[in-house]
């Protein structure tokens, strides 16, 4: 019997304890805003309250200001939408200046997010943002599909991000965290590289690489030719890719891809996720992430679990079955 069936009876929701940890960082509950789908955090302080969060990710900030991709940028598809923005965003400059003291008003826990094209320019935003005291943690956004230079093509290679997060390891005492691309051979792989390389926890995933056509006019629906993916319809490719990192390292790993219910944040968790990310439902409703901060609360009170952090990793994945490879031994007993 697994240990998700063994949960007793409900309690009182006010007696969850939703409170998680990744590295230093405590989070007064598991779920975060992803970056990219939520503005740098204070555009939406008028329709959520940001304290009600376990944090924010801001959107990817750059050493320079980027305008981004040219139009189209958006193109909806089958139970999600393709993106490709490019990482427009204000710049190091700004994001120091205008966005943090705002964000600190608010009280919100922010994780930024920081992108670069090389091994240099993440270190020269490390090196102004590491001890900043309005920044609680960093994601390293080794993973992005939508640009030419610094993408998730160029940082798949596992040596690459473990010699990387060796140069920016002591360049903060916050936590950092390795956002990683799921378009790889094997996600353990760049998963182990940068626990290795010092990262304290890891984001699986981020989006999936995309396109659509329209026919009629026989060209890209986006104005490159693919995007990236993201949405209901990449949440069991996202969910497995985080089952496996979160099974190969030590440190942990915040779920992402496809969170729009309490239900889909709980499967992350028992997948062994120890926080979750929502993005792409952003769109369609503001405040989901409160939410999915309450249908959790509930979930867990109903099966009468005291502490979401005793839920975590609860998923016994079957042994594999069927197709698996024969042994040698098999092999030779069914010859003539």
């Amino acid at each position: 019997m697994s240990r998700a069936r063994e949960w007793g009876r409900g309690i009182p929701p006010r007696r969850v304890d939703l409170s998680v940890r990744i590295g230093s960082l405590e989070l007064r509950n598991p779920v975060l805003t992803a970056s990219g789908t939520f503005g740098y955090g204070d555009e939406y302080a008028h329709v959520v309250d940001l304290r009600r969060l376990g944090g924010i990710v801001t959107k990817t900030v750059t050493v320079r200001p980027r305008p981004g991709n040219a139009p189209t940028r958006i193109a909806e598809t089958a139970g999600g939408m393709l993106n490709s923005i490019g990482l427009e965003n204000v710049g190091l400059a700004r994001f120091r200046s205008e966005k943090l003291p705002r964000l600190a008003e608010l009280k919100a826990t922010v994780i930024a997010s920081v992108g670069g094209e090389t091994e240099d320019e993440l270190a020269e935003l490390l090196e102004a943002l590491g001890a900043e005291p309005g920044v609680a943690a960093f994601e390293i956004n080794f993973s992005c599909p939508n640009v030419a230079a610094g993408g998730a093509r160029y940082w798949a290679s596992p040596s690459r991000l473990e010699a990387t997060m060796r140069r920016l390891r002591p360049l903060s005492p916050r936590p950092l965290i390795a956002k990683l691309s799921p378009d790889v051979t094997d996600i353990r792989d760049t998963a182990r590289a940068c626990e290795a390389g010092g990262a304290d926890a890891l984001t699986a995933v981020n989006t999936f690489v995309g396109m659509s056509i329209d026919l009629d006019r026989m060209r890209s629906r986006l104005g490159r030719a693919t995007g990236g993916l993201s949405g209901p319809a990449i949440k069991p490719l996202a969910l497995a890719r985080c089952h496996e990192a979160a099974h190969a390292v030590g440190i942990p790993v915040i779920g992402s891809g496809g969170v729009a219910g309490g239900r889909d944040a709980l499967e992350f968790i028992a997948a062994g996720a120890a926080a979750v990310q929502i993005g792409t439902a952003t769109f369609v409703e503001p405040a989901v992430a409160v939410r999915v901060v309450d249908e959790m609360r509930e979930w867990l009170a109903s099966h009468g679990i005291t502490r979401v952090a005793d839920f975590r990793g609860t998923f016994a994945a079957p042994a594999a079955q069927g197709c698996a490879p024969a042994d040698a031994r098999e092999l030779a007993e069914d010859r003539p």
